[in-house]
């Protein structure tokens, strides 16, 4: 028995012989003589063709070939968009966990499964495939003997570690539903999202560490935990020594987990059952708790992981997003286990110790494919070329990159300086809602071009289509419009939890027949996807998605009236420039309000929620009905003055000129956050 040190906890584990040579896993690679069994198959462009053409053929052949299943399924789908009705795989059971765990055990147990590299620089933990289902088991047994049944929401309130993916395991093996908040939101967002849930069950650690800060998680949960009279149950795990005060509804997680056993019966789950729930933002400002289910969701991960990155057997893999949002749950979680592959859970920060610290890390853990934001990667070039050149990085096959669309210089320098120029970028395009990457560069053939800043091409099954204002599916190429997605595939989200009219209506409704994802995009003459920016109010700050009512929903009470809008930015993609009108009856200084302001967003969303400009202004421009001109707004942030457009609608055409000289004051005197 030894220590592993875990952080989040001192479980005794058994030390596990390592092997030089790791049994190959019975998951071949797809390339056409693989796929010979698809008629007519014979290179990647007829496999793109054959899987949108022959979408049931395609999708029951791999879903045999990569699943385990329990009982085989008997309809591949039953997909209705025009009614947001979608169902793959029904009659079909078979467990996650044992997907993502058991069958790789089998063959090959001492892999290294998780690498968590902690906030602590070299300070990583490794565990391997046995070990990490005997603790996925002992949570498992844990949360059984608690009460947690199959049909029950858990919440996760964890930063990324090895514990924190056995809770996700862990439910996915008794049949619960996880809800995966991420450690940086507000003790309010926190509450809003388990009341949403209906969580009985929290898992939270007693305080988080990040760029060498400690964050008190435990306490954010208790406040939450405040307004959610379901909650009977807190595990709470060690990640530092400090204590916290303990409550007669918590419970010592690794105390407790030492008591079960290593071995938990897995639960067999329909295909369609829920897996997690995932809260993101929309236009409005309830934020919507997405529903993905068991089989489609893990095989579109799986299949997306390995053909976008070409993954092979034995590579080390980084996704350095956080668990919390989709991205962590695709590409450090589900996809890599699902392949049986070595993943890296990242807790820190880019730029600590210092702005080497990714590329430290490649050296290191010798990582292969390595998976960030253009925020980020924004960022680090600001810093130069020589945190870069310190590291040895010849191990990079692929870098990828996630979360918004790259510029044009951002790309070219992780690809020249990062990548040494041998390496290929995917700039991936995908939402929470599809549940995988949609769109990317790659795969595709071994010669074939990649373009600076643009997504490309559509993964197999993914049959993409821009929409004029019309409504009508625009078939020409240099063009751009609505980007929807004309068929269902398996990884998209079911349904909004406890809000189906929703779904339909956000997804369906738009443009009948087909998927509306909400972005706009540019088709090129060679028939390429660039991803031209959200089309609803919604703002991308560092890849996390927000909407311009969610904000404005939180403003102090000083505030008459506002409007919240996107602009460019230079690291952050884009931020967050609020107009605020103050309430004549209120004696109050704009330096106390700006405060105030920022105090709310941080207490009810998120820190990244701080508008990075406040400007205040008399009356805001508005068209005779009193609706807020945001265009107007929109185009004097982005000094586009000659393009305000026809002012004629607007009750007084004076008050533009009232914000444009209000903008240029704010600018003049104060730098974004």
């Amino acid at each position: 028995q030894v220590s592993l040190k875990l952080g989040c906890g001192n479980l005794k584990l058994p030390v596990l012989t390592q092997r030089k040579n790791f049994a190959p896993l019975a998951l071949s690679w797809m390339s056409p003589s693989s796929a010979a069994g698809f008629e007519g198959v014979s290179d990647r462009s007829d496999l793109q063709d054959f899987s949108v053409c022959s979408s049931d053929s395609f999708w029951a052949a791999v879903a045999r070939q990569r699943l385990s299943w329990i009982r085989p399924f008997h309809t591949v789908q039953d997909c209705d968009l025009s009614q947001g009705r979608i169902r793959w795989f029904e009659g079909g059971k078979l467990n996650v966990s044992v997907n993502c765990l058991d069958r790789h055990v089998h063959t090959c147990p001492e892999r290294v499964a998780v690498i968590w590299e902690r906030d602590e620089p070299k300070s990583e933990v490794k565990l391997s495939y046995r070990q990490l289902l005997e603790m996925t088991c002992r949570l498992g047994n844990l949360l059984r003997r608690r009460g947690v049944k199959k049909g029950d929401c858990v919440t996760i309130y964890m930063p990324p570690c090895p514990l924190a993916v056995a809770s996700m395991l862990a439910c996915a093996r008794i049949g619960a539903a996880h809800n995966v908040v991420f450690a940086g939101f507000s003790a309010d967002a926190l509450a809003e999202r388990i009341r949403d849930a209906q969580s009985s069950t929290v898992i939270t650690v007693n305080q988080g560490v990040r760029g060498g800060k400690v964050i008190e998680l435990k306490k954010t949960v208790d406040a939450a935990i405040q307004s959610c009279p379901t909650v009977q149950q807190v595990f709470v795990a060690m990640r530092t020594e400090n204590p916290v005060v303990m409550t007669a509804k918590d419970v010592a997680m690794e105390e407790e987990m030492a008591k079960e056993d290593t071995v938990c019966e897995p639960a067999g789950m329909d295909s369609e059952d829920t897996l997690f729930l995932l809260y993101t933002s929309g236009s409005t400002g309830k934020p919507k708790g997405l529903v993905h289910t068991q089989a489609g969701y893990l095989l579109y991960a799986a299949l997306t992981h390995r053909y976008v990155f070409s993954y092979h057997d034995g590579d080390v893999f980084s996704c350095v997003a956080d668990i919390g949002w989709i991205t962590g749950h695709s590409y450090s979680v589900y996809g890599p286990l699902a392949n049986g592959g070595t993943t890296v859970l990242f807790e820190s920060t880019p730029i600590y110790p210092d702005p080497g610290r990714y590329w430290e890390m490649v050296q290191r853990l010798k990582i292969n494919q390595f998976y960030g934001a253009p925020t980020a990667i924004r960022l680090l070039l600001k810093y130069g070329d020589k945190w870069v050149h310190k590291y040895d990085r010849s191990t990079l096959k692929t870098l990828g990159s996630v979360g918004e669309p790259i510029n044009t210089e951002a790309w070219e320098w992780y690809h020249r300086v990062v990548g040494q120029g041998r390496c290929p970028v995917v700039d991936t395009w995908w939402q929470t809602e599809t549940g995988g990457i949609c769109i990317a560069p790659r795969p595709a053939d071994p010669d074939a071009e990649i373009v600076p800043g643009m997504a490309m091409r559509p993964f197999f099954g993914i049959k993409p289509v821009l929409m004029d204002t019309e409504g009508k599916v625009v078939t020409s190429n240099d063009t751009s419009g609505a980007l929807c997605i004309a068929q269902p595939w398996p990884g998209m989200a079911r349904t909004i939890h406890n809000d189906p009219q929703r779904f339909t209506e956000t997804y369906c409704q738009p443009y009948p027949g087909y998927f509306f994802t909400g972005d706009g995009a540019y088709r090129s003459k060679e028939g390429y996807y660039q991803i031209t920016g959200r089309l609803d109010d919604v703002i991308n700050v560092s890849g996390h998605r927000i909407g311009t009512a969610e904000i404005e929903d939180v403003l102090c009470s000083a505030v008459a009236e506002s409007a919240v809008i996107g602009f460019s930015h230079s690291i952050k993609g884009q931020g967050i420039y609020a107009f605020v009108v103050l309430k004549k009856s209120i004696d109050v200084q704009e330096a106390d309000v700006t405060r105030q302001i920022n105090d709310m967003a941080s207490k009810k969303i998120a820190k990244y929620a701080c508008p990075d400009y406040i400007q205040f202004a008399q009356r805001l421009p508005k068209t005779r009905s009193g609706k807020i001109m945001r265009r107007v707004l929109r185009k004097v942030v982005d000094s586009e003055l000659e393009g305000l457009g026809d002012l004629s609608t607007l009750d007084d055409p004076e008050v533009v000129q009232e914000i444009i000289q209000g903008h240029h004051d704010l600018l003049s005197k104060q730098q974004p956050q």
